[in-house]
């Protein structure tokens, strides 16, 4: 441990046995960790700053599309319409990786692959 996380682990202890963490709005509410995985390191901190102001990086919001369709996909029974959704979702995938100019994460490939092999499985 270096002498800055001493200071820093002394002076929440001194805190916390004076009481300051007590009764503090949200307390004993679960904390909402910000999925950031997509953003570049480089651009966190901007990117918070305009989410404050009420700003979505574009990045986030496909990202929040993507799982939007995923969760709808699963819930289509319109054959057609899966397959519809399924080519929205490759291509939203696709894009979401152009964006972020790297190659798509191992889950996100492994979906791809499965979604191919219903398009598939809907053809026959």
């Amino acid at each position: 441990m270096d002498i800055f996380t001493k200071i820093a682990e002394r002076r929440l202890e001194e805190a916390m046995r004076e009481g300051a963490f007590e009764n503090l709005s949200g307390a004993g509410k679960p904390l909402t960790f910000e999925d950031e995985a997509f953003v570049p390191e480089d651009l966190r901190l901007a990117y918070r700053v305009l989410k404050n102001a009420g700003f979505t990086p574009p990045e986030i919001e496909l990202k929040k599309e993507i799982l939007n369709l995923k969760e709808l996909i699963s819930t289509i029974d319109d054959d057609r319409e899966r397959l519809r959704k399924l080519r929205e979702l490759d291509f939203k995938i696709a894009r979401l990786g152009m964006m972020l100019n790297r190659p798509l994460h191992q889950e996100e490939y492994e979906n791809r692959l499965y979604e191919k092999v219903l398009e598939k499985k809907i053809e026959r």
